[in-house]
């Protein structure tokens, strides 16, 4: 008996001994956690959804995005010559492809291509990319409405790719919704990180290249969007009749508009957009003034894209602070914070344009890179759970399509954020050469930011672990007017058993 006793009070101590671990394993196990966190994302929604995400979201919206936009930046300003209101103005029309991606979901769900839903647009869009970024790069004087329709195609060739992406992460939302949060992490993620590689290499690349070259490299991210079309499984529709599409079409935007209709969805679905377009964007103001000689702190190249990189970091850590401690958070706690910090840190642009910095010590650059990571930090966190709350409002049948419509209501939101940025900055006389009134355009922009805490009786105040839509439409089978979501996945490079 004895014996017995001793036994267990000795497992006893061992197990207490296991549970106080050194700190090295403590620090091994942090480095592996992020492997063993992909391991789990691959294990519950498959390996193929895991890597699409990171090739369409990391690589040709992230990565792509970081190279473009300072090139773009430059190309705008050194070679057509444009004012600040005038590349604002325009950098919402590049835009454009984003406010119509439900046109893209419906045409990948309803309209096949030689008998495939998904693989021929995929390498469309590949090859739209890739056209559009060398006509840019070989072209040596291309007019103002050439590059804007470059631009622009390049534009479409991104949204295109990702409403299939968008279409997989509304459908495991649904079937998974308590990896909802982690989804919208993976995807924040990967677009952050590769936003990051993007930023850093973007000033060094515009300085030895010059704009034009790195469109030319842009037409790699475009290339592989073409290799995830060539390695695709996808399902191969037999006997389709192309007359049925007219009624499809109609359908689906019949159901749309009966989801739109219902109380729970439209009124979220107002507040992301007055929350964005009340957002007023005046980037293009700030660039220009970063670039000034005279006026501005005459920032380089390299020194724009090192800047633009420390507020992708900003991002990534805005990913990382949501998912440890903010995704079990209801809604509308999260967005009254962050709107809240996303208006105030709008006055870190006017204490940097009124030069009070300097006043204290503490230099432009310096400034200029705690502003952009804390803007961009909070905007991040401000933006994860309105993707969250978007994939909730997607119903069964039609859920890549409505979560593209969603998706679009936010782009016509900062579409209008960037519009009403520009027509400000014109109405201040904000040029190429004259900043007089930056600081009062970026003072009325705060103003605007603070507005949408007014309207966050809009947004439910719900569980973000639990379902949005009501019970009865969550119960809706797919009808067989509704074409059926396909696994989208990448066919194996070994050969292997599919889980």
């Amino acid at each position: 008996m004895d014996e017995v006793v001793e036994e267990a009070e000795a497992l006893k101590h061992q197990g207490e001994t296991h549970k106080r671990k050194n700190p090295k394993e403590e620090l091994w196990n942090f480095i592996w956690r992020p492997v063993y966190w992909f391991r789990m994302l691959g294990d519950e929604l498959h390996w193929s959804f895991v890597l699409s995400v990171v090739i369409v979201y990391g690589i040709s919206q992230g990565l792509g995005v970081g190279l473009s936009r300072i090139s773009t930046q430059y190309y705008m300003k050194d070679e057509q010559k444009l004012q600040p209101s005038e590349s604002q103005i325009f950098f919402g029309i590049i835009q454009l492809p984003w406010v119509v991606k439900p046109l893209w979901g419906l045409l990948t769900d309803i309209l096949p291509i030689f008998g495939y839903r998904r693989r021929p647009y995929f390498i469309f869009a590949g090859f739209l990319g890739v056209i559009s970024m060398l006509s840019l790069a070989l072209h040596k004087r291309l007019h103002l409405v050439l590059a804007l329709f470059s631009l622009m195609a390049g534009s479409a060739g991104i949204a295109i790719a990702d409403v299939t992406i968008d279409a997989c992460v509304a459908q495991n939302s649904i079937s998974h919704p308590s990896l909802a949060g982690d989804m919208q992490s993976l995807c924040g993620l990967s677009s952050s990180i590769g936003a990051l590689v993007g930023y850093s290499l973007s000033g060094f690349l515009v300085h030895l290249v010059g704009p034009k070259g790195v469109f030319g490299v842009l037409s790699v991210p475009a290339g592989l969007v073409i290799l995830v079309g060539m390695l695709m499984r996808d399902h191969h529709v037999h006997n389709f009749s192309y007359r049925q599409v007219n009624q499809k079409f109609l359908d689906a935007c019949k159901a749309m508009w009966t989801t739109l209709k219902c109380r729970e969805v439209w009124r979220p679905c107002l507040y992301m957009y007055l929350s964005l377009a009340l957002s007023l964007n005046v980037r293009e103001g700030m660039f220009y003034w970063y670039t000034d000689a005279k006026g501005g702190p005459s920032f380089s190249k390299e020194v724009i894209g090192s800047i633009f990189s420390v507020g992708a970091i900003g991002s990534l850590l805005g990913v990382l602070l949501y998912q440890n401690l903010l995704k079990s958070h209801p809604f509308r706690d999260i967005l009254f914070w962050t709107q809240l910090l996303y208006g105030l840190s709008g006055l870190l642009d006017l204490v940097l344009v009124l030069r009070i910095n300097l006043k204290l010590g503490i230099s432009d650059y310096f400034f200029a890179v705690i502003d952009e990571a804390a803007t961009h930090m909070i905007s991040r966190v401000k933006w994860m759970p309105l993707l969250v709350l978007s994939s909730k409002l997607c119903p069964p049948g039609i859920e890549g399509t409505f979560f593209a419509l969603l998706m679009s209501i936010d782009n016509v939101g900062m579409l209008s954020s960037s519009w009403a940025g520009g027509f400000l900055l014109h109405v201040l006389e904000v040029t190429r050469t004259q900043f007089n009134n930056l600081w009062l355009s970026i003072l009325i922009r705060t103003i605007f930011r603070i507005i949408p805490l007014g309207l966050l009786f809009l947004v439910p105040r719900s569980d973000p672990n639990l379902s949005i839509l009501p019970t009865e439409m969550l119960r809706t089978k797919k009808g067989d007017d509704i074409p059926e979501s396909d696994n989208v996945e990448l066919v194996p490079l070994v050969n292997s058993t599919l889980d």
